[in-house]
Formats: structure tokens, sequence, C-alpha cells
């Protein structure tokens, strides 16, 4: 009788082949053109050590020629049932696929290599001619079609399993499935990132991108650097350099940041473009053909000192909202209230780069006519953020904008860097789109940048649900001022389905600066020695999504210590080590009938019961919820091994309960490595190569993927404990002007 702890050399053998073909059935597949969809099935059977037979159910009517689909005769596939039969030659003469479950002999490579004759005549029966896109597989795979005959029921190795590969590449939408497009909004070029800014809209984003596709849904994630406008042209000037030169250095050094922070975009862009151009002006004609555009003249603010007319953000002076009276408002908005505002209605302005006192001058601008277009915008937000269940404060702050009567806004600028006003009408030749009306059009052209195909994201609402992250401050032009462009070309626009807005991430229980360099910025993290995945924990586990949170060094170090290593890392650890020392790192066979054992029937449940609601969280870009549950599986995880009271004992005394515990402690790791992916992809990585095994898609409910015989990798450290002696250091180093930034 075969040792349950130490399946056949065979069988282990077999095993460790129909995870390679699997894989590389699922990469194939995608090479050649052909996608197996997520609501079939595709099963292996090991018949024996030297055969793996796969079959696409449901598939059969399709076209499969490229994949080298085909089927068994019967008395082919009797014959590989029986204990310890290799393939002969004769079972080479296969006929093409028919209206049944189709069979893919995908390879059987012990013993010795067949003759090339035999190999030419078996890719000329199986795909009619030598040199197909599938020959590769064969040539790399079907070497040993004889040669070593099994030895009884104990290299006979039997089982099921379920493709769930994850697969991260977007490809055009097509009309069978519903495609997911995430933005972030767009970093302004002219400065660093800090923590605040990532937990608000980029990290958040990537987690939710990266659930999207590990749920198995064509996701496309895109973001970029927002380059134009006054902020750009004044920040040069103050450089000494052009605002193409600066734009280079900070697109360049954004990029840096987000790569360290493991943002998975698809791609990352910037509105400086040729594209950005077109669509900017071609957006902009279709709203002036449809007559709503409208010319005025405009009072402005004007520097005598740099001889310049002032961007809103560059005019700074006290709130003139009663009960605000906040001292440093910007021209277009008050941090401290959030009222929009004309800069005109700041007391006592400044120019922020001279505190020049600035001087009103008139200028002739173009104004978008949202009031025209409030009835449609108010119907569009009605349904979108109903059936989209967008954030509350992203409601809340587009109802005040509806209640308040959407007013006329301009959208040109006095400036030189930015897309030009196409010459529709005379006197504005040297005028450019305001930051605001192009901004949000680089979601678009950055997509076109990405793939010619771009319309197939952006005018295809029928197959796109299109989320978007942004901070709360940028709110009324996600969901009132582009949605209204959108509507007034009057073309079939994918419009957002669900906005979700952050509240503010606070320092230290004060504001992260920029200017005064106050907090951590995108730079600052990796030079902690923290890493990555620690960050995006505890950002993501304190995400402002309803209100406003702080960051606090005490408590980063705190939740590393007890929940990353405590808890997630302690489990994988010891489950790893444990299997690495006692069952030589293969995975123990185990009695079925164990698992009808109510104890072990309430884990599974109790684990199928979270994976729900993780699920419900995470569609419902609900991310802190997520992550909360995904750490109660692990603690649920580890309840499980203490409950059975895992160690020597349980090895020595109880060995088939051993093995049961394992079993299920290796599938709920590999679990895990699906679920904390989002959050921690560096982390789900670690996990992968510690079971040896490819990276698969989030369930809905428990499953066991882990089968006997498999072998794992090597054990390692997921985590390291913190001092708490860095904390002070840490608060030190962090909490006045940092001239770098």
């Amino acid at each position: 009788m075969t040792p349950l702890f130490r399946p056949h050399p065979f069988s282990m053998h077999a095993a460790r082949k129909l995870q390679d073909a699997l894989k590389l059935l699922y990469v194939e597949s995608l090479a050649v053109g052909h996608r197996v969809p997520e609501k079939d099935t595709v099963k292996a059977r090991v018949y024996t050590s030297n055969a793996v037979l796969l079959s696409i159910d449901g598939l059969a009517g399709s076209d499969l020629s490229r994949l080298a689909s085909f089927s068994l005769l019967e008395r082919e596939e009797s014959l590989l049932q029986e204990e310890g039969q290799v393939l002969p030659n004769d079972v080479v003469n296969l006929e093409p696929g028919v209206n049944r479950p189709s069979w893919m002999l995908l390879l059987a490579d012990i013993g010795r290599t067949v003759d090339p004759a035999v190999q030419v005549s078996f890719f000329e029966s199986v795909i009619g001619r030598r040199g197909t896109t599938i020959a590769p597989i064969f040539e790399r795979y079907i070497s040993g079609l004889s040669g070593h005959r099994g030895t009884g029921a104990e290299c006979l190795y039997r089982t099921e399993v379920q493709l769930n590969i994850l697969d991260t590449v977007p490809r055009s939408p097509g009309n069978d499935e519903e495609s997911i497009l995430v933005t972030s909004a767009l970093p302004y070029v002219n400065n660093v990132p800090h923590l605040g800014n990532l937990i608000g809209s980029v990290l958040s984003a990537d987690c939710f991108a990266r659930y999207s596709k590990a749920k198995g849904r064509n996701t496309l994630f895109i973001c970029g650097t927002d380059e134009y406008g006054t902020a750009t042209e004044t920040k040069a000037f103050e450089d000494k350099t052009t605002p193409q030169a600066l734009c280079d250095k900070y697109h360049a050094l954004h990029r840096e940041i987000y790569d360290w922070f493991d943002i998975g975009f698809d791609y990352f862009g910037r509105t400086t473009t040729p594209e950005q151009t077109d669509i900017c002006q071609g957006i902009f004609k279709q709203l002036y053909e449809n007559g709503l555009m409208e010319e005025h003249s405009v009072t402005q603010l004007y520097c005598p000192q740099h001889l310049g007319f002032l961007a809103d953000r560059f005019v700074e002076g006290r709130c003139p909202r009663e009960g605000c009276g906040y001292e440093d408002a910007r021209g277009d908005q008050c941090d401290k209230c959030g009222h929009l505002m004309d800069p005109l209605d700041l007391i006592e302005p400044k120019c922020k780069l001279d505190r020049a006192n600035p001087v009103k001058k008139d200028s002739k601008h173009f104004f978008l006519k949202l009031e025209h277009l409030q009835e449609e915008v108010k119907k569009w937000i009605d349904y979108s953020s109903a059936t989209g269940e967008w954030s509350k404060n992203a409601r809340v702050i587009s109802d005040n904008w509806l209640r308040e009567g959407l007013r006329d806004r301009c959208i040109t600028r006095d400036l030189k860097w930015g897309v030009p006003v196409p010459n529709v009408r005379p006197g504005f030749e040297e005028k450019v789109f305001y930051v605001w009306f192009d901004a949000p059009i680089g979601y678009v052209s950055i997509t076109a940048n990405f793939t010619e195909n771009w319309k197939s994201w952006w005018q295809n609402p029928e197959n796109v649900k299109l989320f978007q992250f942004i901070g709360k401050d940028n709110v009324p032009f996600h969901s009132v001022v582009f949605p209204a462009c959108q509507l007034g070309t009057r073309l079939n626009w994918t419009m957002a389905h669900h906005i979700s807005t952050a509240e503010y991430l606070q320092y230290e229980n004060g504001k992260f600066s920029k200017s005064r360099g106050v907090g951590v910025f995108g730079n600052d993290a990796k030079d902690t020695g923290v890493p990555v995945d620690v960050w995006r924990y505890y950002l993501l586990a304190s995400r402002p999504e309803t209100s406003d949170t702080q960051f606090l060094w005490r408590d980063l170090v705190s939740r590393n210590n007890a929940e990353l290593l405590g808890n997630l890392g302690n489990l994988v650890n010891r489950v790893i080590k444990f299997t690495t020392a006692k069952y030589s790192g293969f995975v123990p066979f185990y009695h079925t009938e164990l698992h009808e054992r109510p104890e072990f029937e309430a884990f599974k449940a109790d684990i199928s019961d979270l994976i729900k609601k993780y699920n419900a969280d995470m569609t419902g870009v609900k991310i802190r919820a997520g992550i909360e549950k995904v750490m109660r599986i692990s603690s649920r995880c580890n309840y499980f091994l203490q409950e059975n009271q895992l160690g020597n004992k349980l090895f020595e005394d109880h060995p088939d309960r051993c093995c049961l515990v394992i079993g299920l402690s290796l599938n709920c790791l590999y679990l895990l490595s699906a679920l904390i992916y989002p959050f921690m992809p560096g982390t789900s990585a670690s996990i992968i190569q510690q079971l040896n095994l490819p990276p698969r898609k989030i369930p809905d409910e428990w499953s066991e993927d882990v089968f006997a015989g498999h072998r794992i990798g090597c054990p390692a450290y997921l985590f390291q404990s913190i001092d708490e002696s860095k904390i002070g250091e840490w608060q030190l180093r962090y909490s006045g002007k940092q001239t770098e930034q």
C-alpha cells in the first residue's frame, strides 16, 4: 500500500506535468488568439504516469483547430485507463474533434524519445501539417510515447481540476462579456506625490484593478501625468527651464515612484501627446457645433510683477465664505471648506509666485454652457450614482452642485503651455484649453496611446463599465464637467459607472504639506527600508473611505508586527515548514471521508462565507472591508491549526488527520495568495513561489486546488519585525521641511 504521505514517484511526476499542461494550454491559447471562456470548465485526467489528457467542456462546437483539438476513439481512451498502459504507436492516428467534449493529448514524456518519423506522423495527423502555431507544444512535450510501463495501481493517478490560472493582460472588449475600465486621477506633474495622494487615487485604483483581473474580468487600468496648464508653466519659470523639460523630469519621477509601489498600470501615459490634442480639439468642435460654447469677456487677475495672467490656483487669499475665512484659500477652491470659487472673490489676493498684488484685466474666452446641460447631467447622475453605488461624498458633492444650479464655465486660458484652441473664431489664436477641460480627456487620449482601438473602451457603454478613483477635491470635474462634455457631444460615450472618492489621509494629527515638506512623500517611503507591501497594506487598511484617517508611525509598526507578521506571516511559515519537514515537501494524500466530519465541514463553510463577503466588499469598492476579510480568513486558518494541535504529536499519533489538516491548510494558503494579490502582489508572489504553483483566480467559494502528490517550494519569511525604536526616528525625520520636495 502506498503511504499516505509519500506518493509514488510516477504519480508525482504526472501531477507536476498536469500543472505544466494547464499553464501551457492557457498561455498557448492566448498566443494563438483563442480564449477559453470563463464559464467553461477545463478538466484534466491523468490516467497513467506518462500521459495527461485535457477536455474542454462546452467547446466541442467551437473552432479549436488552432489549439490542436481532437477526439480520442473509445478504444484508445480505454487503453489509457488500463493500469500501467503506455501509449502505443497506433494510438497516434487521431481524428478531428466531433460534437462531444474535445480531448487534447498534451504530453507524455517519460522514457525514451520516440522515433522522429512517428512524431512527424503524429503532428500531421493532429494538426494537418507541420509549422502551425501549436506545433512547438508537441515538439517540447510529445517525446516519449513509449518506453516505461507502470507498476500497477500505485502509478495510476486520476484527478479533475478547473482552470483557474490568472490572466492579467487586457484585450479589446467584446460583445460577449463585460469589461472593466479603471482610471486613477491623473497626478499633476510638477511635484512629488505624498502618501495621501497615493491612497486617494492611484493605490486604491490599482487594488481594485488587480481584484477585477483576479476575478477573471477583462480589465484595463490606465493613468498618466497631467502636464498642461499654468502650474507647469509657472513652475518651469521658477526652475529656469522649459515646460517640456519639467514635464519630462517629473513624469519619470512619478513613474519611478509608482513602479516602486508596485502599481500595475496597463499603461502609464501623459497628456502632452498628439492624441490628446486631436481628441480634445475634436470634443470641443462637437460641443461648439452643437451650440454649447459661448464667448464672454472675462475680468481676470493679472500679475504686474511677472507680466502674466494668473491661473486660479496661483492666486491665494482669504476664503470669503461665511464661517470659513481660511487664510490660504486658492483661487479655484478652499481646501478647508471645499467651496469652489472665483479668484476675484478672494479677500486680499496675492500672486503665489512673487506675492505681488494682482490687478484686474479683461480677456475673451469660451464658456461651456453647463446651465443648458443641467437636466441631462442630473438625470445621468441620478442613474449612475444609484446603479454604480458611488461613494457617499461623490454623490453629496455632485448633488450640491446641482442644487446650487450649474453655471456656464470658462474652458480657455491665456497661456502658451496647453492644447491650442481650434481656429473656429478670430481672437483665440494665442489661447489654450483650461486644464480642467482637457485633463479628464487625458484618460481617453492615454488609452489611445495604449491601443488604436480606444473607442472599443471609451465609446462602448453597452460592454464597458468605467470605475474612476479620485480625491474628493476632484469630484465636480469628474461627476459634472467631464460628463457634461460627453453628453454634449451627442456621441455614445462610456461614462462613469462608479466614482470612488477618498477623504483625506492626515499625517501624525496634522496635514501633509507639499510646500512645507511635512509627511512622507513617494520617494521617502523607499528610504525607510520598510518593504513596499507593508506600505501598501497599511495604506489600504487605513484608506479614508468614509472619513479622514490618520497616518501614524506607531500604528504602521504595530500592524506590521501583529497583523502581517503575527497572523499571515506566521500561518504561511508554519504550514510550509511543516510540510517540508514532515512530508519531504510533498502534499500528503488524505482520506476524503474525513472531510465529512463536522469540524472540517465547519472550517470550509466559514472560509466560503468569508470569501463571499470579501467578494461583495471588493465588488462594491469597500477596500478596507475587503482586506479585513482576508486577515479574518488567515486568522480562521490559524485557529484551525490551533484547534487541531498541529505538531509532532498529531503527525505521529493521528497521521490521517494530520494529512488532512495540512492538505486543507495548503489549499487555504493558495486561496490567500489570490485574495491578498490586489493588496500585496509581492506577498502573493512569495506565497505562490513557496507553494510552487501558478497564480490563480479569486474563487467564489472554497475549493481545493492543491492536490496530493504536488511538491511545494522552499519556505521563506514573508515579513520581518520592525523595531519600535524606529518610530521616534521616523517621526523626527519627516516632521519638517524637506528641501528635496
